[in-house]
């Protein structure tokens, strides 16, 4: 019975810590009126976020307006790691690169080749 306590005890005093509030060490924001923007911030655990974007056209129209943005985020993983990600998200979509990312093997010569043959023709 004492050890069903104990354990008791034991998992919520861990729980508590679990909930703890992560203190904020450095925050920046700036916002401009053409619709450019930045933030940044690092808390107190070592994780830290960066990003910044603007407007750009990115249809043939002019009203084809939308955010470009990049930035990065890094992180102490359970493991004790850094893992970084960078990213970009624009008219071609949301690419993130870090090197605990999987990468897709090299695409095959034969594919390769039909993708230069079709660009050649006017195909792509």
């Amino acid at each position: 019975m004492k050890f069903i306590i104990v354990a008791a005890l034991f998992s919520v005093a861990l729980a508590a810590k679990l909930d703890e509030p992560i203190a904020i060490v450095s925050s920046n924001i700036e916002m401009k009126e053409d619709g450019s923007y930045s933030f940044d911030f690092e808390s107190a655990d070592g994780t830290k976020v960066q990003e910044s974007g603007s407007q750009k056209q990115v249809g043939p129209k002019p009203e084809d307006i939308g955010t470009v943005s990049k930035g990065s985020y890094s992180y102490t993983s359970p493991d004790g790691v850094v893992i970084t990600v960078n990213w970009v998200a624009d008219e071609k979509g949301f690419q993130a690169t870090g090197d605990h990312l999987p990468t897709p093997p090299p695409m095959p010569e034969h594919v390769v080749k039909l993708l230069a043959d079709l660009k050649a023709a006017g195909a792509l």
